[in-house]
This record gives C-alpha cells, structure tokens and sequence, in this order.
C-alpha cells in the first residue's frame, strides 16, 4: 500500500471515529438486550447486558420509552410493538418481498417444510427471509432471528464464502457450544466442513442447531461472484434422509439462488445491504 492510500485509510477511519454517535449506539444496544429468553427486563438487568451504568440505562429506556419504542410494566421494560417499524423499515426499502420471496415460496411449493435466507451478522447468521408450512415444534426460524453460524447449514455455506482472513478472524473469535448431542464444536472438525462446503457448493446440516432439523442451504452470489446470503430448504430429521435431500431439492435450491442473485442487480438496496 503506498503512503497515500495509507493517509486516505487513516483519514477515512478518523472521520468515521469522529462522527460516531455513542449515545445512539447505546440506544440500539438496550433495544438489542431485549429477547426470547430476556422478554422483560429490570433497570439493573439492562444495566449488566449493555455494559452501561445504571444511570446510562435509565436514560436510554426513558427515552425509548419517550419515543414508543419500550414499555414498562411493573418496574420492568419490554420492547412496544413500534419497535417492529424499524425492521419492516429495511424489509420495504430492500425490497425482500419481491426480490426473495417468491423463490422461497417455490421451494416451498415443490417440497413442503420451510425455505429462508440468511446473512452473516459477526459469529451468527442473521435471518432475512422466511417461508413455513411447518406445523411441528421447533427453534423459531423467523426474520430478525440469530442463531451461531457454525450450527446452522446457512452459517456454514456462508462461513465457507468469506476470505481468507475474515475466516481465520471468525475462528478465532468462535467460542462452539453444544447445542444438541450432536453438535459438532471441534474447531478442526468445523473447519473441514466448512471446507467441503466451499468446495462442493453446498453443505447439509443434521440436528445441529436443535434435535428435528435437517437443512440443505447454498449460496447466494452477487454480480461480482462475491457471497453475499445463503438460502436453504429444511425439515424435520425424522422424515428427511441427508443424501435424498440433496438428491431431490439441490439442483432446484441452486436454481432459486441463482434467481435471487440475478434479481440483486434490480433492487441494489437489497444488494449492497447484504455486503460486509
């Protein structure tokens, strides 16, 4: 890199530090404290997952609460159904009704269960797009969702596109828990899986994430070949045999994500929102 791209670097990185707003940051990080198994949430347990003092905590709720987007019951805080508007808000403007959806829906059509898509979001895939036809119990797999990318047949195939770099950052910073009997959480173990799963294009997950799931995911590509999302098509263990699911769904699942890639050229909202 010569000097002057490094001045430019450093400049670009200044500014960014510089027009950094600590106080939204800390707003977004107590709506995110908020979840499945933290619904309701004292001042002091606000306080502890944020990081924040108890006094910088009081201040985000009551704004939040201001603002609609938190409610208090009981001297505790949930988050309001407003708080719903700033996820729809990207959904809309990335246009993932029109650009993902159908595609998953045809999937869904041609074999039943369920079809999502998702993205990378640090150590976790984050949800984006989801149709069921699933009655049966089992994890939530909804928009706005996170699971650990190593668990998950998405996070895989999408851990199996990243450089070079940013995977052996990811490894680094993985910390594998069981999640079932199965799960795998070798970190060799991992990482031969994730490299078959580069190398053949798509991987399948057994009962990973939670015991009754078998997923089938591959990748979704922008117009510079680069790895952007992964969709998959997933049912219960049971009555799905791994090999048969990539027999029967594969060459039609690669047909979908190559619909979404092309179709990513058309909503460029949705196309560079989907980049690290």
């Amino acid at each position: 890199m010569s000097t002057s791209e490094a001045d430019e670097n450093r400049s670009d990185a200044d500014a960014k530090r510089s027009d950094y707003v600590g106080a939204l940051a800390r707003g977004l990080a107590v709506i995110e404290a908020f979840g499945r198994t933290t619904p309701e949430l004292t001042l002091s347990e606000v306080a502890q997952l944020t990081g924040m003092s108890p006094a910088t905590a009081r201040r985000n709720l009551h704004t939040l609460e201001e603002l609609g987007f938190v409610k208090r019951h009981n001297k505790r805080f949930l988050l309001a159904p407003r708080v719903l508007t700033l996820g729809s808000a990207f959904l809309q403007a990335a246009n993932v009704d029109e650009a993902v959806m159908p595609e998953l829906r045809r999937i869904v059509t041609l074999f039943g269960d369920a079809a999502s898509m998702a993205t990378l979001e640090g150590t976790d895939i984050l949800y984006i797009a989801h149709f069921s036809e699933l009655r049966a119990a089992r994890r939530t797999a909804s928009v706005g969702v996170t699971y650990p990318a190593y668990a998950t047949s998405m996070g895989r195939i999408l851990l199996a596109g990243l450089p070079p770099a940013e995977l052996a950052a990811y490894w680094h910073e993985l910390r594998p828990t069981k999640l079932t009997d199965v799960t795998v959480t070798d970190r060799d173990a991992l990482a031969a899986i994730v490299e078959e799963a580069r190398r053949a294009g798509y991987t399948v997950a057994v009962d990973q994430l939670d015991y009754g799931i078998t997923s089938l995911s591959v990748p979704v590509k922008n117009e510079a070949g680069r790895v952007v999302a992964a969709i998959n098509t997933s049912g219960y263990s049971p009555r799905l045999d791994a090999q048969k699911l990539v027999e029967e769904r594969l060459a039609e699942l690669q047909v979908s994500a190559g619909r979404i890639a092309h179709l990513l050229a058309r909503y460029p909202g949705l196309a560079h929102s989907l980049l690290r």
